[in-house]
């Protein structure tokens, strides 16, 4: 997400419990050390619980590579503030792939560089700051179909200076609200391999944009529930998905994209409007996109612009209530309309993970909540997984479960249901329950993070990983707002990796144990700070995207906004490491140099979103909201968002 538009968001969170960040000062203050960022409680119940390096590494049904790589062979590439430029170690090419604009379905309307395409065009061409993403194979590694996020907007998108605007800041051109519209939302892309070169299939019938505009379905416990119901449907039905930033795919081969920051799209002029409204941080301005301001057009259908106005007697209250939720695709089907599984939780979704896959035994699903101070969630399908007979709607049943983190490095999962005395007193079923899903958390004392973001589970060891990006709103150790185990520092604002491992190594389990893999640093900053021993070859900061291969090798995304050494505004980049290789150690000043650095983007960009093909010799990743003119960099160009595909000029595997 745009780090400009994160800035200003208030405390929404109202736990009982201890933030992380107070947890791990406890630690600190009680051993006096951190090694790497693992407190010496933690580490002791960490390595105790059975944390192999190797665990698993055969288990056929655990996903696990059976040739874990002995080493990361590139050059750590340096990091850079230069403007437009992009980095790959030795030995590698890069080539641009499907940047905001690029046609891929009906006329093929050509991308117009000085922002003057229509609405009409942008609805059949690849959407605006690409995020998440994944590949599906049609072919094997030669041919496939790349499924992607656009999680929001800039003023790039409009022609001249941007938009057409009242003297409040209202759009008053409805075109190009509708262009904004359009531009959000996921693309589905049929690519191939063409020699070295990947290209486009625009004849494919895979091809599709889905918008904001898009009919979707809503399923699980909430659909039909009376705080869904809206003009437009009974609350079954709904229309678009926005923001989507990070994604999960399932093991049935579908996609999973994630609600993040709906309040910005949504207003409301209540003072007090309902806690569904409110807890999700809706105000009268969001993120200024005011879709609302050209409701009443003759052009307008069915309530298009007036839903995004929540006001309590607008008749559209419930609209909001109706994002921030999973919604899956299935890619293969593109008449399928995408759904809404209410079941996982509605909040500001970053990530949706799965853990281990294994026939016979359910499936969870990990998600982060980014905002400063709220929650990591999981959810647990009710049923076991049948790889012959899958079931499309696995999704629709199970049970969402917030995490609580105690300072001696173990943790509990608590069930969001009405089981739970607490819960069942405030809400009369489970669909008010999830449509209040942050409040829940709340009210059972789930520990506050600093933004949790996206998840990753090691396929040898099935431990979970997640980003903590930064928060700088920690003030001091001693208030409500203080450091806690697993978010330590004070104000953290370079983040950190946090790495989790079920009980018993069970999907369902209601127990963990937890410690903190690599803090971000800068290299210069004293140990006191720069925790892991970071060096000018790894030093990181604002940890965001994050996957594993399959293989084990774990690829860590940044999204910084703190300075690092080589300038007060550093380029965003890509690093990884093979945390089986350090068994139960976190990176330390020791081990350090396990962490590279692989990829750095241009100037003012956010990477985010990473996959490989089967054959692990060609990867993806998108590079959002760049500076300057990238990527053709003639001084001149619209920045473009897009995918750089990375490829070893030996054509071999990327390791």
């Amino acid at each position: 997400m745009d780090r400009q538009r994160r800035k200003g968001s208030a405390r929404l969170s109202n736990s009982s419990s201890p933030s992380l960040n107070e947890l791990l000062e406890m630690q600190v203050s009680r051993r006096h050390t951190l090694r790497g960022g693992l407190g010496l409680a933690a580490s002791t119940v960490f390595a105790g619980a059975g944390v192999s390096a190797l665990a698993g590494c055969s288990d056929s049904n655990g996903g696990g590579s059976s040739n874990i790589p002995s080493e990361l062979k590139f050059a750590s590439v340096p990091g850079s503030n230069q403007d437009n430029v992009t980095i790959v170690p030795e030995g590698f090419n890069f080539q641009i792939l499907a940047p905001w604009g690029t046609p891929i379905v009906g006329s093929l309307p050509a991308y117009a560089g000085d922002g003057t395409n229509t609405a009409a065009d942008q609805a059949q061409q690849v959407g605006q700051n690409h995020d998440g993403i994944h590949y599906f194979p049609l072919n094997d590694s030669e041919k496939g179909l790349l499924v992607m996020n656009h999680e929001y907007t800039n003023s790039t998108l409009y022609a001249g200076d941007g938009r057409q605007e009242d003297e409040n800041g209202r759009p008053t051109d409805v075109d190009e609200v509708r262009k904004d519209i359009r531009a959000h939302g996921v693309s589905v892309i049929e690519i191939f391999r063409n020699g070295t070169q990947w290209e486009i299939d625009t004849t494919s019938p895979f091809n599709r944009r889905i918008t904001v505009e898009t009919e979707m379905e809503i399923t699980g416990p909430a659909r039909g529930h009376e705080l869904l119901r809206t003009p437009f449907s009974a609350g079954t039905r709904t229309r678009g998905t926005v923001n989507n930033c990070g994604k999960g795919d399932t093991p049935w081969n579908t996609y999973l994209t994630c609600e993040e920051n709906i309040q910005g799209y949504f207003v409301t002029s209540d003072a007090n409007p309902p806690r569904a409204t409110a807890r999700m941080g809706i105000n009268e301005n969001g993120f200024g996109y005011f879709w609302n301001a050209v409701a009443g057009d003759p052009s307008e259908t069915a309530g298009e612009f007036a839903r995004f106005d929540v006001s309590t007697g607008g008749g559209w209250e419930n609209e909001a209530n109706n994002f921030g939720w999973i919604v899956e695709i299935d890619p293969k089907q593109p008449n399928l309309a995408p759904k809404k599984r209410t079941a996982m939780g509605r909040f500001r979704h970053e990530g949706c993970q799965p853990g281990r896959i294994r026939a016979g035994e359910p499936i969870a699903f990990y998600m982060g909540d980014d905002a400063r101070f709220e929650y990591l969630y999981k959810f647990v399908t009710a049923d076991a997984w049948n790889p012959n007979n899958p079931d499309p709607d696995m999704l629709d049943k199970g049970t969402l479960y917030v995490a609580k983190f105690s300072v001696d490095g173990t943790g509990e999962w608590i069930a969001l249901t009405l089981d739970n005395p607490t819960l069942a007193a405030e809400f009369s079923d489970m669909g008010e329950l999830l449509v209040n899903t942050r409040t829940a958390g709340d009210l059972v004392g789930a520990t506050p993070m600093d933004r949790p973001e996206w998840t990753a589970v090691d396929p040898n060891t099935g431990e979970m990983y997640v980003t903590l990006t930064n928060n700088t709103r920690r003030e001091t150790p001693s208030d409500d707002a203080g450091e806690n185990a697993a978010n330590p520092r004070t104000p953290n604002t370079h983040g950190h990796v946090l790495r989790l491992r079920e009980n018993g190594d069970r999907a369902e389990a209601t127990a963990f144990v937890w410690n903190n893999f690599v803090f971000g640093s800068p290299a210069s900053a004293d140990e006191n700070f720069n925790l892991s021993g970071l060096t000018a070859d790894n030093e990181f900061g604002g940890p965001d995207g994050l996957w594993f291969d399959p293989r084990g090798v774990l690829w860590i995304q940044t999204d910084n906004g703190a300075p690092l050494d080589y300038g007060d505004d550093p380029n965003d980049q890509m690093l990884a490491v093979i945390p089986a290789r350090l068994g139960s150690d976190s990176i330390t000043a020791e081990n350090q140099a396990q962490l590279k650095r692989f990829f750095v983007g241009p100037s003012d960009c956010e990477v985010t979103g990473v996959i490989m093909t089967p054959d692990l010799k060609t990867m993806f990743l998108n590079v959002q909201h760049p500076g300057g003119s990238w990527p053709l960099n003639n001084g001149t160009a619209r920045p473009r968002s897009a995918t750089v595909v990375i490829q070893k000029d030996d054509g071999g595997e990327i390791i």
